[in-house]
């Protein structure tokens, strides 16, 4: 395929906000791909050129960018750049750069593709000494040789800002329209499935390509390559948790921490990946040395919970203190004195080559607690059986008095598969704030911030805050939150939120107000609320309810915590929100009449 058609099809999609016609132009584009482009597609769509946990950067920022299309389109750089602040967009300034040079062809071929996509790899391998100049170089020859329409979208992606709102999802729905048959709805579980396993759409969509829904057999975990982490679902009592599990069930403690999946190869390699499958490996040096000696036989893959420890006494910190260490290049073994970790393992789903996800939960804890030797560095999760609520409160209680946020009860039944991407009432969490009126913190995305006034002038003071809609692929807004911030995390906040701002509202956000900065949903943040009420203005959840109404988080705080282990459809959704508003122990009495 040439770029061009490709690039033709994006400019398509960026103009279409219903979720079912990107689908079908998704479709549509993606019928016509060989197997060999098929990957590169997938990737390119996402804004990506690799799996997200293999961490593959283009390097290539506004700055980079700009003198590359410059050089391009023999524009005088300043005066690029004014079109480019006045146009809101680059990919803007470079289709309007390029439609004014000659269309006479160059005598090089066409843009492909696969030509494009090698291209773009090509300047992630570039390092070293005058680096960036081969990698202006680089860019410079792709715009040159591309159309007008073919540069607006190149520069795009070079920039990381595709303006396409295409998620994962979606893709998927279109592979299943493609590869389904008469069947779609199957298809699509069958390759969800597959993709919660593999991590890799490209992966995914190259095996289709080859053999249809049968090739997704030979999807398996293995050692490199993350699955998606397995979630639990929410009760307000335990209780209502032993109504879900039965008679009995295992209690282990929740602790307050970061989420990690270790991977530990027969030749004692090790990756450490977060629950966004980011490659923490290298942040995360000590944890990486104590993991190999952790076993009586590898490989294995383990899930746990990394939670810095005071090594003197064996408490348990906040979890304020690991995020010291989370996305640091530099200065790793001071942090690694200065804040240390524990492991806490719960989960095993690889032993020697054979996976275990099919196997159920009491199998895979024994198996787990056969082939781990506990130390000062790794542990495992504290666990318990219980059959009565009293037990189970006991158990509870004790969790809170040794720090943690609460407890995770799983089932012991045959049916207690690990189930990688799923969330369901096979692993329910109960934490201290669910005995409070909302039952639960939030974690919600910023999608807008408010300028400060006063003593928060210099930095943006509010921000629009919202809700994951998985099935219309969108964030839907909740609630302003102004509350709970010192002047450090205002200072992080306008400096992240400056990076990602985007001149108009994303396609993916749904909601009536107008903030002074629209951003790209990324950023996570754990809020804390009186109660979830029903609300004309905010759009979460809106008409799941009652109609023409969504819900609002009345009195919402920041709690302090930057979910950093989260990526903005990690956040909660408006499903759950709906949960937490039946589940509330006490509802607004009087509530607004339609």
């Amino acid at each position: 395929m040439r770029y061009l058609e490709f690039a033709e099809a994006c400019e398509q999609i960026s103009e279409i906000s219903k979720r079912l016609e990107i689908r079908a132009k998704l479709s549509e584009l993606l019928r016509q791909l060989n197997r060999e482009e098929m990957p590169a597609a997938l990737y390119m769509l996402q804004g990506q050129l690799r799996p997200e946990y293999e961490g593959v950067e283009l390097g290539a920022g506004d700055a980079l960018v700009l003198k590359a299309l410059a050089l391009a389109t023999v524009s005088e750089e300043t005066a690029l750049k004014q079109r480019v602040v006045a146009l809101g967009d680059m990919g803007e300034a470079a289709f309007e750069a390029r439609s004014k040079m000659s269309t006479e062809p160059t005598g090089k071929p066409a843009l492909s593709i696969l030509g494009t996509y090698e291209a773009l790899s090509a300047i992630t391998r570039i390092s070293g000494e005058g680096s960036q100049e081969s990698k202006i170089k680089v860019m410079a020859d792709l715009l040159a040789q591309a159309s007008p329409i073919e540069a607006k979208h190149l520069v795009r992606f070079l920039l990381g800002k595709l303006r396409l709102g295409v998620k994962e999802m979606t893709l998927l729905d279109a592979l299943a329209d493609i590869h389904g048959g008469t069947d779609p709805k199957a298809a699509r579980i069958a390759i969800e499935e597959a993709f919660n396993v593999s991590s890799d759409l490209g992966e995914i969509g190259s095996l289709l390509s080859q053999g249809g829904l049968s090739a997704l057999q030979r999807v398996s975990i293995r050692w490199g390559k993350p699955i998606r982490p397995m979630l639990a679902e929410r009760e307000r009592s335990l209780a209502d948790v032993f109504e879900r599990m039965g008679k009995e069930m295992a209690l282990e403690y929740k602790y307050d921490g970061l989420r990690v999946q270790a991977h530990v190869s027969a030749d004692r390699s090790v990756k450490l990946f977060s629950r966004r499958l980011e490659d923490l490996s290298a942040q995360f040096p000590d944890v990486a040395k104590a993991l190999p000696d952790a076993f009586r036989e590898l490989p294995v893959i383990v899930e746990g919970e990394c939670v810095p420890v005071d090594l003197e006494t064996g408490e348990l910190r906040p979890f304020q203190d690991i995020s010291r260490r989370r996305g640091r290049k530099y200065d790793l073994e001071r942090m690694a004195e200065e804040v240390p970790v524990r492991l806490f393992l719960f989960d095993l789903l690889m032993r020697g080559e054979v996976s275990l996800l099919n196997t159920p939960y009491p199998e895979r804890r024994t198996a787990l607690e056969t082939v781990t030797k506990r130390g000062e560095r790794i542990d495992f999760a504290t666990r318990e059986v219980v059959s009565d609520v009293p037990s189970a409160e006991a158990f509870f209680q004790r969790a809170l008095s040794d720090g943690c946020e609460g407890v995770v009860a799983k089932s012991l039944s045959a049916e207690s598969r690990y189930k990688a991407g799923g969330r369901g009432f096979l692993w329910i969490k109960y934490k201290r704030e669910y005995t409070t009126e909302l039952g639960d913190t939030i974690d919600a995305v910023i999608v807008g911030a408010y300028r400060g006034r006063g003593k928060r002038s210099q930095w943006y003071g509010a921000f629009l805050m919202a809700l994951y809609d998985p099935d219309r692929e969108c964030f839907s807004t909740l609630c302003k939150v102004g509350t709970g911030f010192d002047e450090a995390a205002l200072a992080r906040l306008t400096e992240q939120l400056d990076r990602i701002a985007v001149p108009q509202k994303p396609a993916s956000v749904e909601t009536t107000f107008t903030p002074d900065l629209w951003v790209d949903p990324q950023i996570v943040l754990e809020l804390r609320g009186a109660e979830l009420s029903l609300s004309p203005v905010h759009s979460a959840a809106s008409g799941l309810i009652r109609e023409g109404y969504g819900l609002a988080l009345r009195f919402p705080r920041f709690t302090g915590k930057f979910r950093e282990d989260k990526g903005a459809a990690d956040a909660n959704t408006v499903r759950e929100a709906v949960g937490f508003y039946n589940r509330q122990v006490r509802h607004v009495e009087a509530e607004p009449k339609p």
